[in-house]
């Protein structure tokens, strides 16, 4: 295995391994080429896509996350970037990369699941 597989292996399966205390079915997902749909799966209507490079390259894997989050035909694609010289045991502080309107469009969701919920407590 090439030393850029290895890197991205490990961070693949760091993240895995995060996501898992909350959604315990993730797995690492398979290459799957040209219809790739993201590097973790079993997160509800969600792609991931997981990036450990020296340089970055945020729109070029915008772009690819974007594109697998159509492939799978899912609501969510997020790109989760490992900082340089944060390891593995800080996973939970790498960058999570998502567009202006999605975050918009969570925050909004929350900000209703909320509402409901402290309507529903009589609050």
């Amino acid at each position: 295995m090439s030393k850029a597989k290895q890197k991205g292996t490990l961070a693949e399966t760091a993240v895995a391994d995060y996501l898992r205390q909350t959604f315990p079915a993730v797995e690492r997902r398979a290459l799957s080429g040209v219809n790739d749909k993201g590097d973790i799966s079993n997160v509800p209507n969600c792609v991931i896509e997981v990036k450990n490079q020296r340089s970055y390259k945020i729109h070029e894997w915008v772009k690819e996350t974007e594109t697998e989050r159509i492939n799978a035909e899912v609501d969510l694609g997020i790109l989760v970037i490992k900082p340089n010289g944060v390891g593995v045991a800080n996973v939970s502080q790498w960058w999570a990369v998502v567009s202006l309107e999605t975050i918009t469009r969570l925050v909004e969701e929350l900000s209703v699941k909320r509402l409901l919920s402290s309507t529903d407590r009589g609050d």
